[in-house]
């Protein structure tokens, strides 16, 4: 596991130098407000000595020099001897005058500061997001397949939420208080070294106490995330199958689940919450034991005659002492929140770091049309420890239709799935004109085929723009001719908003048919020249099926087609069929060939007749 650190400066070096810009203005901002923030403090002491008449030292002016003691000289002396001139009053009004000036400047700085990092802050976000929704686009099904969509889910909305919340915001406190608090200390250094020195052998016990319940928080915080996951699974799921759920009067036992993954949640959060909301008063309790100590040691140099601090020096001691605890307050609560944060980066970095098992070659063959065979030659392929495909042979010519049929688990959807590279054979090859499917890129390859799978997947969009799915610039009249091939014209045309109207979540608003043939229409539009079903026909009822039939068979009449089949009475015109059985080809021929040899094809067809 990589330690926090690395993945926080991962992050920084990742993300960050597109916004360099932003960064550099920010401390400049953050460099000003402090200096200013130093000269209105600085403004207290001769306003507590013109009060109270705590000095009745005079100055005389002294040349310019870049000495702490010059500038402290000249400016007694100018105080002084305004006050000779216009009275300790008018003194006092102009004195106050420059505070609140001072202080508009440093506090409009400081929003400047804070106005230049919020597009570092959400480009940071916006980036992660767009890294994350590439990365699982590009992932190949295997990965999806060994996690719940649930937690994917929870870990691009909930987990890079998380970041922007937590490691974002420190970013912004990273950058503006490390720089509050090396200045103060240098001024702090100047005013007296006995008592800072004093002070910073103090701050590290506190340090260290903060430091172990942060540390404590970030397991914590990655087992809420993963919880949280948990429960989005629960929730999807449960979403996708209500009418099953339903049907089985399983109500009560997924409600008593989720319920029981949400108490677990709540349990689990509750320690976060409680964890980080110590930070607060415990560095609340702690700066305020610190100033107290400061207070008891200061007051006996002073009293000791043991420091060179007068007593309104002192106070400007303890003013900016106290303004650099709130930046250490700060600085403990960033921990807080990058301990909470890096839990949810790992889990970010393990969908980022995942590697793709499907390489691309750096010189793809550049391909031609489609002209002659595609070849399975002696392809294995498994999933994990038992093989789905078992020295597999199976030539598909040009034009051809080869149908797969068997039993569920035989091997017939990962022999399609192979041919497009959803997963890459272990043994073997596939070919395409003599052409390794590997060797070919990705995009070429998957531009050869259309697919109609038994589940239409459509998406909560217009008719429209399902059927143009994944084909540009295609105009109105192609996708009504691709309709009316797939016979889908009709119904379309009766609805609301004709092509434009939407079809709902997965089609809902579709009967099946319907939306198989709008399957159909996207693929007929995208005109490829292999075409691969997937018991397309299996889920439908007879009038429904006999509709989306004929769309198939307009489809695959130029066009080399490779069937999935579960009703054989679809592929009879098939020109080869294969029969499989455990992941091997036991049988294959035509339709009339196979039942003459009454064999695995001819029981199977026998049983479907009766």
């Amino acid at each position: 596991m990589k330690m926090p650190q690395f993945n926080f400066l991962t992050l920084i070096k990742r993300f960050v130098f597109p916004y360099k810009w932003y960064v550099v203005l920010n401390i400049l901002c953050n460099i000003l407000s402090t200096v200013f923030s130093l000269f209105s403090f600085a403004l207290i002491i001769p306003i507590l000595e013109i009060l109270f008449k705590t000095t009745n030292v005079s100055y005389t002016y002294m040349p310019f020099e870049w000495s702490m003691d010059v500038i402290k000289n000249n400016a007694y002396w100018w105080v002084s001897n305004y006050i000779e001139t216009n009275g300790a009053l008018n003194t006092l009004f102009l004195l106050g005058a420059f505070l609140v000036i001072l202080t508009f400047f440093k506090t409009g700085i400081a929003y400047l500061a804070s106005y230049f990092i919020i597009p570092l802050r959400t480009g940071l976000v916006r980036d992660i997001r767009n890294q994350l929704y590439d990365k699982v686009v590009d992932l190949n099904l295997g990965f999806f397949g060994k996690q719940r969509k649930g937690d994917i889910m929870a870990r691009m909305l909930g987990d890079v939420n998380e970041v922007e919340v937590s490691i974002m915001s420190s970013i912004e406190l990273l950058s503006k208080n490390p720089i509050m608090i090396i200045v103060y200390l240098g001024v702090l250094l100047l005013l007296s070294w006995k008592l800072t020195l004093f002070v910073l052998c103090v701050l590290p016990f506190a340090g260290l106490l903060m430091g172990k319940v942060g540390r404590s928080l970030k397991k914590t915080s990655k087992d809420a995330q993963s919880q949280s996951g948990q429960l989005l699974s629960q929730i999807e799921e449960t979403l996708g199958g209500l009418r099953i759920i339903k049907a089985f009067n399983a109500e009560k036992a997924v409600t008593r689940n989720f319920r029981h993954l949400n108490d677990t949640l709540r349990r689990t959060v509750m320690k976060v919450n409680r964890r980080y909301t110590l930070a607060h008063p415990m560095s609340e309790f702690l700066g305020t034991a610190t100033i107290a100590i400061v207070l008891i040691f200061g007051g006996m140099l002073i009293l000791n005659d043991a420091g060179s601090l007068s007593a309104a020096e002192f106070i400007y001691y303890l003013v900016i002492f106290y303004s650099i605890i709130n930046p250490f307050k700060e600085l403990s609560k960033a921990s807080y929140s990058i301990q909470k944060g890096m839990a949810s980066l790992e889990r970010i970095d393990m969908i980022l770091d995942a590697v793709n098992p499907l390489k691309e070659v750096s010189n793809p063959v550049k391909i031609k049309p489609f002209s002659s065979k595609i070849e399975y030659k002696n392809v294995w392929f498994k999933y994990g420890e038992d093989w789905v495909l078992k020295d597999v042979s199976l030539t598909v010519g040009k034009g051809q239709i080869v149908a797969l049929v068997g039993q569920s688990g035989s091997g017939k959807s990962t022999m399609v799935d192979l041919l497009p590279r959803f997963y890459d054979v272990q043994k073997g090859e596939i070919t395409i004109d003599g052409v390794n499917v590997k060797d070919m890129a990705l995009y070429d390859l998957r531009s050869y085929m259309g697919n109609v799978n038994q589940e239409a997947i459509l998406f909560n969009d217009t008719v429209f723009n399902n059927i143009t799915f994944g084909v540009e610039n295609a105009t109105l009249e192609q996708v009504i001719e691709a309709a009316k091939v797939a016979n889908a014209h009709e119904f379309i045309m009766a609805m609301e908003d004709g092509y434009q109207t939407n079809i709902g979540d997965r089609g809902s608003r579709l009967s099946g048919g319907q939306r198989q043939r709008i399957s159909i229409a996207r693929a007929i539009l995208k005109n490829p020249s292999i075409l691969i079903l997937d018991e397309a026909t299996s889920a439908l009822d007879t009038e429904s099926e006999k509709l989306v039939q004929e769309a198939l068979e307009r489809l695959m009449k130029t066009r080399t087609s490779i069937v999935i089949a579960h009703r054989l009475s679809t592929i009879k015109n098939a020109d080869v069929i294969c029969v499989m059985k455990d992941g091997e080809i036991i049988e294959r021929g035509g339709h009339e060939e196979l039942l003459a040899k009454n064999g695995a094809y001819s029981k199977l067809y026998t049983m479907q007749s009766f």
